[in-house]
């Protein structure tokens, strides 16, 4: 599984969407654009509604549940994930990314522009919320 790097500051849920359906940001704005989705819209990063609908429409199945963060150790070998979590006017927010554990091997996807390398490892910087399992 590769990064999609998102086009738009807001864009993580797109580009973490893509990134698990196997396609470019462009195509996956499209669709989500099209299911009423849009990157500007703040409830992106503060609900789960909508990249929930967005992976449904491309085939892809998710826990019904979002799963506290225990360790890294104990994530499913795909899941999307709640990093950067915080409130705002008593509201949560957060930016979006991919776990992904392929071969042993365990890495993030982060869609992150100014990353040096949208293939994270650095596991100890990051500070996941909650996740939500990929069955597929």
């Amino acid at each position: 599984m590769e990064p999609v790097i998102q086009e738009e500051i807001t864009g993580c849920g797109i580009a973490a969407s893509a990134a698990l359906a196997g396609i470019g940001y462009a195509e996956a704005k499209s669709k989500a654009n099209a299911l009423g989705i849009y990157a500007a819209d703040t409830s992106l990063w503060s609900e789960t509604v909508h990249v929930r609908k967005l992976l449904r429409a491309f085939g892809i199945s998710v826990s019904p549940k979002e799963t506290p963060f225990e360790s890294w150790e104990c994530l499913p070998d795909k899941a999307l994930m709640a990093i950067k979590w915080r409130m705002e006017q008593g509201k949560p927010f957060w930016h979006w990314v991919v776990f992904v554990r392929e071969g042993g091997e365990a890495k993030v996807l982060d869609s992150k522009k100014a990353l040096k390398s949208n293939v994270r490892r650095d596991f100890g910087r990051m500070k996941p919320k909650w996740y939500i399992e990929v069955s597929n």
